[in-house]
């Protein structure tokens, strides 16, 4: 019997046809309606558009009367660059034109306090330099009424504690800038009172802030101003601090107990006429610790100017 040819034998398998990628037409590259292909692309506007201009180099407005109508509307544009710009002329208006900016100090500041909460960095660096400028040109006209606990200057500390406590780096460089300058150039009594209710804060970094502040305020006063202010006060204030979570307030702490410790012994030669010898000097000063302080405390408050 004759074989099958084993190309008969096995079915013949059909082959599926492969299947094709299809691959899209490139498109013509074509510019958006209303815009020329032959000219430069717009300039992006950055945080790196606005220039931070040194206070020095700030120059005086050609006609400052006009600016000066325009100015507090300018202060609430939404246009952060028409604000930057804005803050810059308030700038120089307190650096150059002082006289005609005290009439409007007031609602400037409150302006200034609520561009300072501007998301843009820009915006809030820009309004530092300029709360650094007012305190250092119009800080000693500023006056701190206590009665009115959320003036302008009320809420212009506040902001600048706040940006004083941020993470960002070149922000709060700026902030405590501002609050060395505000620490300078105001009357240090009033402003130490105003400090008070922020060594309590519940911000440990605010409380920080506050604290390095009220003891550059303390470091300015003359021994008479702290005796008629109350060292017992001052010492008792200080004492709160020395257990702060932050390094920052335990020292300026030490730094007020210091300056109390400093003007308490001129206030005693004063009394006496003549000098004391230093054993009744560190005597009366422990004496003076026990009888302000609570027992647990005193003895290790008396041994930090000694330290």
């Amino acid at each position: 019997m004759a074989l099958r040819s084993l190309e008969n034998a096995m079915p013949a398998v059909q082959e599926r046809p492969r299947k094709i990628a299809k691959t899209a037409a490139a498109k013509p590259d074509v510019p958006p309606a209303g815009i020329d292909e032959n000219l430069a692309p717009a300039a992006i506007s950055a945080e790196a558009s606005v220039e931070y201009v040194a206070s020095a180099d700030l120059q005086p407005l050609d006609d400052p009367e006009k600016k000066l109508q325009t100015l507090l509307e300018d202060l609430r544009s939404n246009d952060w660059l028409k604000l930057c710009d804005a803050l810059n002329n308030v700038r120089r208006l307190v650096l150059h034109h002082s006289s005609l900016m005290t009439p409007i100090l007031e609602k400037v500041m409150i302006a200034t306090a609520k561009s300072m909460k501007n998301p843009r960095s820009a915006v809030c660096k820009t309004t530092l330099m300029a709360s650094t400028d007012i305190f250092s040109s119009l800080g000693h006209t500023l006056h701190l009424d206590f009665a009115q606990k959320d003036g302008s200057f009320d809420q212009l500390l506040l902001q600048l504690l706040l940006k004083a406590s941020q993470d960002k780096k070149f922000v709060c460089e700026e902030a405590e800038k501002a609050l060395r300058e505000m620490a300078s150039c105001l009357p240090p009594v009033p402003l130490m009172k105003k400090l008070q209710s922020y060594i309590k804060h519940s911000n440990l970094r605010v409380r920080a802030k506050a604290a390095i502040a009220m003891a550059c305020c303390v470091a300015k006063m003359e021994m008479e101003v702290m005796v008629e202010h109350g060292l017992e006060g001052i010492l008792v204030m200080a004492t709160e601090l020395l257990n702060d979570r932050l390094p920052e307030a335990r020292e300026s702490a030490r730094a007020m107990v210091r300056e109390v410790h400093r003007a308490f012994l001129e206030s005693k030669d004063g009394k006496d006429g003549d000098e004391e010898q230093p054993s009744e000097s560190s005597q009366a000063w422990q004496d003076f610790c026990f009888s302000n302080l609570r027992p647990a405390l005193a003895p290790s408050v008396a041994k930090i100017p000694l330290q």
